[in-house]
């Protein structure tokens, strides 16, 4: 099959049979959905740049296992400049849909299953690896859109998932039959599962051998029986209900986030990819979590790059771009989002081979690119908040400016220089106000924090990965000292 077209990829959607909730009520048409549907125009986005000539080289790739033309969002990378098209590809998407775009955890998922499944197989002879590519294969030749769970609720965290008072609490396997396994559970913020065909999920953590059940690895329809979503609150969602084009921001794009319940799931054999072999969970965490850090080396650049652009705007709007202090926040604001781009491609470009022959990125340098990203949007953000100035968050709605009493006194008193529209002033406001504290930051400014990991697991595998004690040695020997 060839690459879908956007249109394609929604009328796909349409065919599901999701079980979506939201607001206490199930929506029986998520695709038309006025909260959910930008999210559906962002990943729409990644199929239609897919079929644009100027981008081809970015949005596709060729598949090692066919040798067919792909979408790069279903690609196996091979070598390190497939790592670094990865980055620059996810930068261009973000630039595009100044959201998530929402199918990065899903080919992240599909690298670190891939290299994983391979080393359980040659370890216990186990048929994972055929298994995982079949599944691939299947998806690249559909131009599927799948996502990838990783995140468990947890509960209490200082107890491991066989010793949580509540099972369910991670998923796990419930019954093993002769053609399959039952799991149930539930996954957490669950970005673009409302979007997605399929579903890989994996365990959240490093497991040890009495959490077998929970050390699992699958593919399955996001509208298998026994799945189901109740779909995450953002702020300012309900703003999309009021058909107002200038108060939600950007009104086109968004992301969405959502809790999966499994409940009592069948996994046919041909779908497993990991049951029971503990020792590897927490290998496939580790390369998860790493492909995904280097993953905000791009998307968060290309999410930057408009809000940068929304600042710099808005300053030439409010009569400002001249201003000595803001010239210099207008210059930090890029190198801030351009050390994070450094990153994502120093790690990428520092890739290696595994043994299965696809390649892993640098995952110290990814650590530190997905670290960075905990910091630099923040401060963007606050950057970009302080010379918008405070109309965007004090202005009226856009039913006050169209208002036959009302609009006049709006456009007389919000007017900045005053050859630009007040209308236009106002737009640029709201969409610094959606990247920053409205349905888009769930997508730049919080997911920078905890996506892929929280801060603090960072910083564990930075200390685990530093080679300080390499270190000491140089400064040893740098002074002349001998090890006794």
């Amino acid at each position: 099959m060839a690459l879908m077209t956007g249109e394609q990829y929604v009328e796909s959607m349409r065919k599901l049979n999701l079980q979506v909730y939201m607001f206490g009520e199930k929506i029986e048409n998520p695709v038309d959905d006025p909260i959910l549907r930008p999210s559906l125009n962002s990943v729409k986005m990644t199929y239609d740049l897919a079929q644009m000539p100027e981008y081809e080289d970015l949005m596709t790739s060729t598949s090692n296992l066919t040798g067919e033309k792909i979408n790069r969002f279903t690609n196996i990378h091979m070598n390190a400049q497939d790592l670094v098209k990865k980055v620059k590809m996810q930068r261009l998407c973000g630039q595009k849909t100044a959201a998530c775009f929402q199918r990065c955890v899903g080919m992240d998922a599909f690298n670190a299953v891939y290299s994983t499944s391979y080393e359980i197989d040659e370890k216990y002879g186990t048929h994972y690896f055929e298994n995982f590519k079949k599944f691939l294969q299947y998806t690249q030749e559909k131009d599927l859109t799948v996502d990838g769970a990783m995140t468990d609720p947890k509960g209490d965290r200082s107890l491991a998932p066989h010793a949580q008072k509540d099972p369910d609490l991670f998923l796990h396997v419930v019954e093993r039959r002769p053609d399959g396994i039952v799991v149930r559970g539930a996954k957490a913020h669950q970005t673009g599962f409302v979007n997605s065909h399929e579903v890989i999920v994996m365990p959240t953590q490093s497991m040890g051998p009495e959490d077998r059940d929970y050390a699992v690895s699958f593919a399955c329809p996001t509208d298998a029986e026994g799945i189901f979503m109740i779909v995450g609150r953002q702020s300012c969602d309900t703003r999309k209900l009021e058909g107002s084009d200038i108060d939600v921001g950007n009104s086109r794009f968004g992301g969405m986030e959502a809790l999966v319940i499994f409940d009592n799931v069948f996994i046919p054999n041909d779908r497993i990819f990991l049951d029971g072999e503990t020792e590897f969970a927490g290998v496939l965490v580790e390369r998860f979590a790493g492909y995904h850090r280097q993953s905000y080396g791009g998307c968060k650049v290309g999410v930057g790059d408009v809000l940068i652009g929304a600042a710099a705007a808005a300053a030439d709007y409010n009569g400002a771009a001249r201003a000595s202090h803001v010239k210099d926040k207008l210059i930090e604001m890029p190198h801030l989002n351009e050390t994070l781009y450094c990153c994502g491609i120093a790690c990428s470009a520092e890739g290696a081979q595994t043994k299965s022959g696809n390649y892993l990125i640098d995952l110290l340098l990814a650590n530190v690119c997905k670290q960075n990203v905990t910091r630099f949007p923040y401060e963007i953000a606050r950057l970009a908040e302080d010379i918008a100035g405070g109309l965007m968050v004090t202005a009226p709605s856009e039913k006050d400016l169209r208002d036959p009493k009302l609009g006049r006194y709006i456009d007389k008193y919000f007017r900045g220089v005053n050859d630009v529209p007040t209308e236009d002033r106002m737009r640029m406001m709201r969409l610094v106000e959606n990247l920053t504290l409205g349905s888009a930051a769930v997508g730049y400014r919080t997911e920078s924090m905890h996506g892929a990991g929280s801060p603090q697991a960072q910083r564990i595998m930075i200390a685990r990965q530093g080679n300080i004690g390499m270190k000491k040695k140089l400064a040893k020997d740098i002074a002349g000292i001998k090890e006794s």
